[in-house]
């Protein structure tokens, strides 16, 4: 069967919530998000909406969705069909949260925010204007917080990625992947949201092109996995693959500190361009954190790639 469920919302994981909607093995559903914000963030918003969010109402989540004859020790199968947004999606800088929040910047370094960017978006990329530049992602729409109810009680917070699955902001979670999802609780309990358009890994300030959508995914289930945490299995998605890179590695003793130095370096570059916050939001919405190296002790790094294909004027490193 196929269904479509809309966005009747909770932001918290709590195994006590009642089902909004239960489907069996195999049913396609169609499922209403709302962006991350809860409609607090729209295309008329400006920065200062930012600085006054309500953090309550963060990561709106459809759901629970009940998958009949689920029970713990199982697997929900869940297979990305297709991803329809809206128009439009907001990228933020929110001030307190993000990577780089702990750090003390002064004039004219600040990245502490609040800053927004509002992308106009076709079937193929978002647009926004970063300082004198035209910027264009590639779009690959993907769920950032999807996920079962947890084993225990509680109303929980949905930030921290978590054993069900949960904020895992991973960009290859899109058309055509499967992902796995360990079953706790009686019916599994299934809750989608926080959609994103694009997003770099790392989502270094916090926030992606964040969208409402309406996914279609396939939902099977799979008896007596003893799965413990999420597992997907994906393809090579060619749209969040560039043909060539500024990279900046950042080398330091701490792998948190050496993502950061990649970051900064990456930031310094396009300030040359845009203001540093711009810089470090399209870091979080373009910008790839890899892991190079870990072997070579006492260092780590980690290199931050920088796509150029999205830009339509050759950016220059010195």
């Amino acid at each position: 069967m196929q269904y479509t469920i809309h966005a009747k919302t909770h932001n918290k994981w709590d195994n006590t919530l009642p089902p909004i909607m239960s489907i069996t093995d195999g049913d396609i559903i169609t499922v209403e998000t709302k962006e991350a914000s809860d409609e607090q963030v729209t295309p008329t918003s400006t920065p200062q909406d930012l600085a006054k969010l309500d953090f309550s109402k963060i990561h709106p989540l459809t759901g629970p969705i009940e998958i009949k004859g689920a029970e713990p020790g199982d697997v929900i199968e869940i297979e990305f069909l297709e991803f329809k947004h809206k128009g439009w999606g907001w990228t933020g800088v929110i001030p307190g949260f993000g990577f780089l929040a702990d750090e003390q910047y002064t004039a004219p370094i600040d990245l502490q925010g609040p800053a927004l960017k509002i992308w106009k978006v076709d079937e193929k990329y978002a647009y926004a204007k970063f300082g004198d530049l035209n910027v264009k992602v590639p779009i690959s729409p993907f769920p950032g917080v999807i996920g079962t109810a947890l084993p225990y009680r509680g109303k929980l917070s949905t930030i921290p990625p978590r054993e069900n699955g949960g904020n895992m902001d991973i960009k290859h979670l899109t058309v055509g992947t499967k992902l796995y999802l360990p079953v706790f609780v009686k019916g599994g309990l299934l809750s989608i949201g926080d959609t994103h358009l694009a997003q770099g890994d790392g989502e270094v300030c916090g926030t992606a092109i964040e969208a409402p959508m309406e996914v279609t995914m396939k939902v099977k289930l799979l008896k007596n996995i003893g799965l413990t945490q999420p597992i997907f299995i994906t393809k090579k998605v060619k749209e969040i693959e560039s043909n060539e890179y500024i990279a900046y590695p950042g080398i330091d003793s701490n792998l948190w500190n050496a993502a950061k130095k990649a970051i900064k370096g990456i930031i310094s570059i396009l300030a040359k361009y845009m203001s540093p916050v711009e810089a470090y939001i399209l870091a979080s919405v373009a910008v790839n954190l890899r892991i190079s190296e870990v072997v070579d002790v006492p260092n780590w790094i980690v290199t931050a790639y920088l796509p150029k294909d999205i830009f339509e004027t050759e950016i220059e490193i010195f």
